[in-house]
């Protein structure tokens, strides 16, 4: 017989920790499931993986950022060490090492869900797994050699794991550019796949780009504010965290020596083709900056500060080759971001759209009863799967659980 229980939290993260914790206060007993420890995710970062948000925009529930560096961004054993504390804190009902490897309404009510440790049957389910599920790939990939190493995100881990020779990054986004910048940092001749992706500097006016996002209202952006459903999936503003923060972008890497290419079309043989549109792309990012900058002015005369003085960023070569000979390189390593995986393990027909997103109600899905979503992009608002945003979400969804479990 299945193990029955009331409300289960699948996802040991920043978001089932804070559902956890907001449970906890509503009264509702829970069991949180994680695949393998607190945090497992940010465990499998890469090893000088760090924050691109500043140390005090780190506010779940309960327990906001209070350690001695608030303008600092946290790296990736001090996040996952901050987690821990987080969960022993709220006292999250954490059973580590239990992988759900399949959801689905259960035929005598609730959802049964299998896992490693046995099945179980529940009243409501949260599921918590996060915005970094499914690893994307463009499907030219199959066609790079077989013997040349290729690696996504998930798995880099330093420079040093790499075999010898030059490394093309495929995807631009904030872990593509970073990556391409310790690559080269360590000597690496380095290729980047470029793609459409913002850009901001890191420091405006003295203040950090995320002060002025938070102060300009953008991470309270929903979906119907989007131009279309797809631009949840645009890559985040370039920007990095790492020796204190700094700007991080296509001028940046290109002054530094990376090589910026077009999108990745295929390999034949031993070549690899790129598509002439790095034009397009700056341009895109550039496109996105001015809109940045224009609501940062706004929010600047809002709050009598001084008018900005916006440098301009400075010129950029966008003649880049269509074909690179692959001889002697070390890796292609793929950064195309993440896209929703729920549909491999959470058999819920309707449940979720054409491009894998919930289809819910401020957290609770409209499909399914007692299915309820928190740490998914975009899921109320831009903020909704970081760490500024998502004890919002995990107030909203353990008040609908308690009150489902009171009727």
């Amino acid at each position: 017989m299945p193990e029955r229980i009331g409300t289960i939290v699948i996802g040991g993260g920043q978001a089932g920790l804070s559902v956890s914790r907001e449970l906890t206060q509503a009264g509702v007993e829970h069991t949180v499931l994680e695949r393998g420890r607190v945090a497992e995710t940010w465990r499998g970062r890469w090893d000088s993986f760090c924050l691109v948000t500043p140390n005090w925009s780190v506010q779940l529930p309960g327990h906001p950022y209070d350690g001695e560096d608030p303008d600092g961004f946290m790296p990736r054993d001090e996040l996952v060490a901050y987690l821990e504390r987080y969960a022993g804190a709220v006292e999250a009902p954490v059973r580590e090492g239990v992988e759900v490897s399949s959801l689905r309404p259960h035929a005598g009510g609730g959802l049964e869900l299998e896992t490693s440790a046995g099945d179980i049957v529940a009243s409501n389910v949260v599921l918590s797994t996060g915005a970094y599920q499914r690893p994307h790939r463009p499907a030219a990939a199959a066609t790079f050699p077989g013997d040349l190493l290729q690696i996504g995100v998930e798995s880099y881990r330093n420079p040093g794991e790499l075999p010898a020779g030059p490394v093309l990054v495929v995807g631009s986004g904030q872990s593509g550019c970073q990556i391409a910048e310790e690559l080269h940092e360590a000597g690496r001749d380095v290729f980047l796949a470029c793609g459409r992706a913002g850009w901001s500097p890191r420091r405006i006016a003295d203040r950090d780009l995320v002060w002025w996002l938070d102060a300009a209202g953008d991470f309270e952006d929903r979906v119907e504010d989007l131009p279309e459903p797809r631009a949840r999936l645009v890559a985040n503003v370039q920007a990095s965290g790492h020796r204190g923060g700094h700007d991080l972008h296509y001028r940046t890497l290109q002054r530094m020596g990376v090589t910026l290419l077009g999108h990745f079309l295929a390999a034949e043989g031993g070549t690899v083709r790129f598509a002439t549109d790095l034009g397009d792309s700056v341009a895109f990012g550039d496109q996105r900056n001015a809109k940045l900058m224009e609501g940062f002015r706004k929010t600047a005369a809002r709050l009598g500060l001084p008018e900005l003085d916006l440098p301009d960023p400075g010129p950029i070569d966008t003649d880049t080759p269509e074909l690179v000979d692959l001889s002697g390189f070390g890796a292609v390593v793929f950064a195309g971001g993440f896209r929703p995986g729920y549909g491999s393990w959470v058999h819920c027909p309707g449940a979720f759209d054409e491009l894998g997103f919930p289809v819910h109600r401020e957290g609770a899905s409209t499909v399914v009863g007692g299915l309820f979503f928190v740490g998914v992009h975009f899921l109320r608002k831009r903020k909704s799967s970081l760490l500024i945003g998502v004890g919002e979400d995990a107030a909203i969804v353990a008040r609908q659980v308690a009150a489902r479990q009171a009727a």
